[in-house]
């Protein structure tokens, strides 16, 4: 909060709180995706937060703050809580995060262990995914259920975020890649515009904005996309092929 107040002086609190999530985002980003044009607009993004907020040096110190956070206490919603704190919700009418506690109250009762087992035994990995995600409170608490059930949710689950709000979404992003969930949050309205396509390699629409977290590129991940598309496309063209 000291290290926030420093930046903001004469500046709008709610700019610099969205200057400081493209950073952290944008930085998480473009270490691990290889799509070109992401990583070329993501730079940008993030030299003009930079520029606005007057360098990178009080950046970067709140990116450790956040990073021991969640390593010190993964079972949290850190940056939800300082985003109500700081009394930002009201820049969308309102706007209210689910308390983390109800969250981990839900993940205990949706995330049994054999339900999850059973599903990771039939398809070889599960999937959660939360339309509204917010700061990412709900997906956060199934890993920390899944986790605690002592199942790898890094090589088992895959996470999946929606949210209309940008800034939100960038911060349910930053959470995940940092508590090292697999996976990609979307920033899309869900009612109008859902994600379609396998959640493995869904359909990347030029009206949505996928980030991908850093565990979403590790071998195994990898490995299970390539996979299907072999399959995919042999299964395709055996269609093709029918008379």
């Amino acid at each position: 909060m000291d290290l926030f107040e420093d930046l903001t002086g004469s500046l709008n609190d709610w700019q610099v709180w969205s200057d400081l999530m493209a950073m952290m985002a944008c930085s998480l980003s473009n270490a691990f995706d290889c799509n070109e044009k992401r990583i070329k607009d993501r730079e940008k993004e993030y030299s003009e937060s930079e520029k606005r907020l007057g360098g990178n040096e009080i950046p970067a110190k709140i990116f450790v703050v956040v990073t021991q956070a969640l390593e010190r206490n993964p079972d949290q919603d850190f940056l939800g809580k300082m985003y109500m704190n700081l009394g930002l919700g009201s820049h969308w009418k309102g706007q209210f995060f689910t308390p983390f506690n109800l969250s981990q109250l839900m993940a205990e009762i949706d995330f049994q262990k054999d339900k999850v087992d059973q599903e990771i035994k039939k398809h070889g990995w599960a999937s959660v995914n939360d339309p509204s995600c917010g700061a990412g409170s709900t997906l956060i608490a199934a890993a920390s259920s899944l986790r605690r059930q002592k199942i790898n949710y890094q090589q088992s689950v895959a996470f999946i975020g929606n949210d209309i709000d940008r800034v939100t979404a960038q911060m349910c992003y930053i959470q995940l890649a940092l508590l090292g969930c697999p996976g990609y949050v979307v920033v899309t309205d869900t009612l109008v515009n859902p994600v379609t396509g396998p959640v493995i390699q869904p359909d990347e629409k030029e009206t949505q904005e996928f980030w991908y977290t850093p565990m979403w590129w590790s071998d195994i991940w990898t490995g299970r996309r390539f996979m299907h598309h072999i399959f995919h496309n042999r299964h395709t063209e055996e269609r093709t092929a029918e008379p």
